[in-house]
């Protein structure tokens, strides 16, 4: 989380300079590059970690119960890039047209020089978004069928049979080796969605401008933080209503509706 919050105090720098004239096209394009590189080798770590203990990489620990229930193959889903994209034009086009509007009624809005933003994504950048996202959709389904039929899997010999068969729940020789295979099993699932993530960003980067790709970067960047916070608050505010209910009951129930009315 420490290198995402980094990543968004560089990309609003270089935007802000952009946006004052102090345009820089070669920083931009480099923090870029050194931000999908980041990327790359995330996921080359976590594909060498995940032959050792995969499991924790589909619900990571430090993630909120929220983050975990969003996940697909421990990320977020790369069909989910293009959704950001469209949501930023759509966004930025309102933008633009209240700055039109103003500008007719002889209110001054400052513009900026330099690159193209997202509100000015071309047919031809649309096109290469839209087919993009079918292809990565169809790739996803894929992907997401290997692990239903793994999911099955663990319902069939030796695993249930065992489970069934004893009363100690300790795993013998064939169970072990079911399950170590298993994870292996995962660990190639989740190094196939992070290479499809990372072949996805560096397709949309090719797509866009540099300003345009600084722009779609920080946007699910804070997408990404914002989504941590939410979570965190949430699961505090919900433990907190969890103590404030026992400490009720512990009472007799006294408070118990106004702490109904809170949490």
């Amino acid at each position: 989380m420490r290198t995402q919050s980094k990543h968004i105090v560089d990309l609003k720098e270089v935007l802000m300079s952009q946006r004052s004239n102090a345009y820089d096209h070669h920083k931009l394009e480099e923090l870029v590059g050194r931000i999908v590189n980041d990327f790359q080798n995330y996921a080359d770590k976590r594909s060498e970690l995940a032959d050792r203990s995969c499991s924790s990489y589909f619900a990571p620990s430090w993630n909120s119960s929220l983050e975990n229930g969003l996940l697909w193959m421990g990320e977020c889903r790369p069909s989910s890039f293009m959704r950001i994209i469209y949501a930023l034009c759509g966004s930025h086009a309102e933008t633009q047209l209240s700055q039109y509007l103003l500008k007719m009624d002889g209110e001054v809005v400052d513009g900026h020089d330099g690159d193209s933003s997202m509100s000015e994504l071309n047919a031809t950048q649309l096109a290469k978004i839209n087919d993009l996202h079918v292809e990565v959709i169809d790739k996803e389904d894929k992907l997401s069928k290997l692990s239903a039929n793994m999911q099955e899997d663990v319902a069939d010999m030796p695993i249930a049979v065992t489970a069934f068969s004893r009363d100690s729940v300790e795993a013998d020789v064939a169970v072990e080796d079911a399950l170590d295979k298993h994870e292996e099993g995962m660990a190639v699932l989740i190094a196939d969605a992070d290479k499809l993530r990372l072949e996805t960003l560096k397709k949309i980067v090719e797509v866009l401008t540099p300003v345009q790709a600084a722009e779609f970067l920080l946007s699910g960047k804070r997408l990404h933080v914002s989504l941590h916070e939410w979570g965190r608050v949430r699961e505090e505010r919900r433990f907190g209503c969890a103590r404030a209910e026992d400490a009720a009951a512990a009472r007799g129930g006294a408070g118990k509706s106004k702490r109904s009315a809170t949490c």
